[in-house]
């Protein structure tokens, strides 16, 4: 672009992308990238390395796979100015070499940049909240100042490069070193820290898979704890041909595909969550957005007769009767007339992304919000049948035109931010189990900036998202 759309465009190796509208800062004579090119990248984090004074390393990451995007436009200035605010970026505790385990789930980047000036404003206002006049809610809010944000060091390594729209990724603990990673069209790809990204899929289900949209296509894979005897894993993708979001299983020793599970989902391409996870009790949660639109028009976050705006908890290691699956005895759910036995939790907007904490297996969800809040909810272990809240809530705030249930009682969010600081979705969570610390990812429009911050002694809060 030109000086005035990219102003730091020319120096310190620099560059402005008129097409996309990011920046980047890479070494002086840098060849630019193809866009179209996916990498996989390694992150090593640990304390802010000493440096000169108002300076602290920043790096931006590629969306590459299907998110909980909101199409917010970011100028290329403002791009600019989110990155001078920024004092540092988030991610797991430092990993070795050899253990690719959990923190590498956020660990799809494209490109690192070098430290930018920490600027002394702070991102912009979030809109205020509305007095609470609401139904009963858990765990009230307290009135605390935004939630700073530990400064971190991280370095990036790539490790792979020709994947299309990653969307997640695996360790199997089988002994190889191996990583699974899903892309988007509906293929599952090897890669070893030795060998690399395997050129042939382990796994192509494209024939099966609806990727139309930004947000269908092959979207979650869950490993079983037997994965090493059984060769079984688990599936989550948009059916073809009305995008049905759906839950396989796959038997690698067979190369059959098994549906298990599925939701019509056919009115609206977005929101269809995905995540796929066993939990510390064995059995396999997986999360669905509430069918898309816009403001939850089918009313489904609230509903019980639909699995839509859900997580599902279900036991995949048996069968029972006509299902595929069991549910489990103790699901919230079994013995309430008209609601499906599969639901665990229920009033999500899209949680895209969760993750069970190792440190004491509880949960930890991100919910994309509608537009003014962002929620990240913490629950405790066997916490099932809570009501999180959306379509009545919005983070904290009361929703206007949701569904409220006359003396319904409502969940809390632990921590909730405002996207007009940055245009940022929440997508992403694990946790590193040390002081039950979990990392998390923001979606920015093309890119992530990935953000770190101990939400586990944290009391709830609302406000502005404040790096450094």
């Amino acid at each position: 672009g030109d000086a005035a759309a990219c102003p730091l465009a020319g120096t310190g190796g620099i560059r402005c992308d008129e097409r996309v509208r990011t920046v980047r800062q890479e070494p002086a004579g840098t060849p630019a990238r193809p866009r179209a090119a996916r990498r996989l990248w390694r992150m090593r984090t640990g304390p802010r390395a000493s440096g000169p004074a108002g300076r602290s390393p920043v790096a931006l990451a590629a969306q590459g796979g299907t998110t909980a995007c909101k199409h917010h436009r970011m100028q290329a200035t403002t791009a600019v100015q989110h990155h001078r605010r920024a004092s540092a970026l988030v991610s797991g505790a430092d990993m070795s070499r050899r253990r690719w385990t959990g923190p590498l789930l956020l660990a799809l980047l494209l490109t690192t940049l070098t430290p930018l000036p920490v600027a002394t404003q702070s991102f912009a206002a979030a809109p205020p909240a509305t007095a609470n006049t609401m139904p009963t809610r858990t765990g009230a809010a307290q009135d605390t100042p935004p939630v700073p944000l530990p400064s971190l060091s991280a370095t990036t390594t790539q490790v792979a490069s020709g994947l299309r729209r990653p969307t997640a990724l695996v360790a199997p603990d089988d002994g190889t070193g191996r990583l699974f990673i899903t892309e988007k069209p509906g293929t599952v790809r090897v890669y070893h820290p030795d060998t690399g990204l395997a050129r042939t899929p382990l796994i192509d289900i494209t024939s099966a898979v609806d990727e139309s949209g930004n947000e269908r296509g092959l979207l979650g894979i869950a490993l079983p704890p037997d994965f090493a005897d059984s060769q079984d894993l688990y599936l989550a993708y948009t059916a073809l041909p009305d995008g049905a979001v759906t839950l396989a299983r796959y038997r690698l020793d067979e190369s059959r595909l098994e549906v298990l599970l599925s939701q019509e989902h056919a009115e609206h391409s977005n929101h269809n969550g995905g995540q796929l996870a066993f939990g510390p009790d064995g059995n396999l949660y997986w999360s669905i957005g509430d069918g898309g639109g816009s403001a939850d028009p089918l009313r489904a976050g609230q509903r019980l007769d639909t699995l839509l705006g859900k997580i599902l908890r279900i036991d995949v290691s048996r069968s029972c009767g006509p299902l595929a699956y069991c549910v489990p005895g103790d699901n919230p759910f079994v013995d309430t007339p008209g609601a499906r036995e599969e639901i665990w939790l229920y009033g999500l907007r899209n949680p895209w992304r969760f993750s069970f904490d190792s440190a004491d297996g509880s949960m930890w969800i991100g919910d994309v919000g509608q537009g003014r809040w962002e929620e990240v909810d913490h629950l405790a272990p066997g916490q099932g049948g809570l009501n999180l809240g959306w379509s009545c809530y919005e983070g904290l705030e009361k929703f206007d035109g949701g569904h409220c249930v006359p003396g319904e009682k409502y969940t809390e969010p632990v921590f909730t931010y405002s996207p007009y600081t940055g245009g940022c979705s929440v997508i992403g969570a694990t946790s590193t189990g040390a002081g039950s610390t979990p990392t998390w990812s923001w979606h920015v429009p093309r890119h992530r900036l990935l953000l770190v911050h101990d939400l586990g002694a944290a009391p709830r809060r609302q406000g502005r998202l404040r790096a450094g």
